[in-house]
């Protein structure tokens, strides 16, 4: 069995967004060829993408070549519209969430679907929060590491995180927004480098935030394998014990006092990474996550964990679905297809 938590999809079409709120800045589909879309942001190309990203049937014939059980269905970042008016990313949220809701209707022991939220409103992103569990029966939720300015520490984020421990929602974290001019405008160095950094501010903020102290039964995993954040581990607890009055002021912790509080995924693309991981992280908290459809994802969802000599089959299975199905509170004959 392999369960891949972290995997990206769009709805086949949406509304002209422009033209439903009244301004730029919203991603639109534009198909131009059989099996191949544009996503375009104000009239430039912001991305190529094919059939996968939004035709389940292709997705699961893909899906059974690599031996992949179940994938769990979250939004592509870009759609995240933080920046955008309130009750027009709740309207774009309820949108998404409601066209994934009906793709793992359709398909229930081969998709799993993790929401999206207006961040930027809390009240509006507990209440849609609510509704995704609730209603549309979701296990979890995936945010950006950040929302416009805040960290993942704010205060102001303090309800979602309330509400995610009340409904037993899990919180899948997603870079996104990274610089993308000046000195990051070339060599991909947005999704090679800011990335990493990206999900381990996140980490940090929600752990010198005092986060897993205030709320101990979230359950958080951060995607990529938790960015550079696992390497730097002993920096970032060096630098709180030498400057706690720079590091400790929302928490007296050590950093490495929550590993084990949160998951990440396994997509790290390297043997010694993936070891490192594990050792670092916990092997009851790293999920297969191979980040489909995209080219920075893993290509053969699971090889590298199958790979690993050292592993034996025991940890491999928690790897490839045993914790997933921890984290999502789901039980494992849901998706047993015999």
């Amino acid at each position: 069995m392999k369960i891949d938590i972290h995997s990206h999809i769009l709805p086949k079409e949406w509304p002209d967004l422009k033209q439903r709120y009244g301004y730029g800045g919203w991603i639109q589909l534009e198909q131009h060829s059989k099996g191949e879309a544009k996503l375009m942001k104000d009239g430039k190309v912001f991305r190529v993408i094919q059939d996968n990203c939004w035709d389940p049937e292709v997705r699961i014939k893909q899906m059974n070549k690599s031996g992949v059980t179940a994938q769990v269905l979250s939004t592509v970042p870009v759609m995240f519209s933080y920046w955008a008016k309130p009750q027009d990313t709740q309207d774009l949220c309820q949108l998404l969430n409601n066209d994934l809701a009906a793709t793992v209707k359709k398909y229930p022991k081969r998709f799993i679907g993790l929401g999206t939220l207006p961040m930027q409103a809390p009240d509006l992103a507990v209440k849609e929060m609510y509704r995704c569990v609730k209603e549309l029966g979701f296990p979890g939720v995936q945010i950006g590491s950040h929302v416009n300015n805040w960290d993942l520490n704010v205060p102001e984020l303090f309800p979602v995180y309330a509400a995610a421990e009340q409904l037993n929602c899990c919180i899948f974290v997603h870079p996104w927004d990274m610089q993308t001019d000046g000195r990051m405008s070339k060599y991909w160095l947005p999704w090679l480098v800011g990335m990493p950094s990206e999900t381990t501010i996140a980490i940090c903020s929600m752990i010198m935030g005092g986060i897993f102290e205030i709320f101990p039964r979230l359950r958080v995993c951060f995607a990529h394998g938790g960015g550079s954040f696992p390497f730097t581990l002993g920096r970032i607890s060096h630098g709180f014990k030498v400057r706690p009055d720079l590091c400790a002021l929302d928490n007296k912790d050590d950093p490495k006092k929550y590993l084990g509080s949160f998951y990440t995924d396994s997509l790290v693309h390297d043997p010694h990474a993936l070891k490192l991981l594990v050792d670092v992280i916990g092997k009851d908290n790293i999920m297969l996550g191979t980040d489909y459809p995209f080219p920075l994802g893993e290509q053969e969802p699971g090889k590298l964990i199958d790979s690993m000599e050292q592993f034996d089959e025991d940890l491999k299975d928690k790897l490839k679905f045993d914790n997933a199905l921890t984290f999502l509170n789901l039980d494992r004959k849901q998706f047993e297809l015999h």
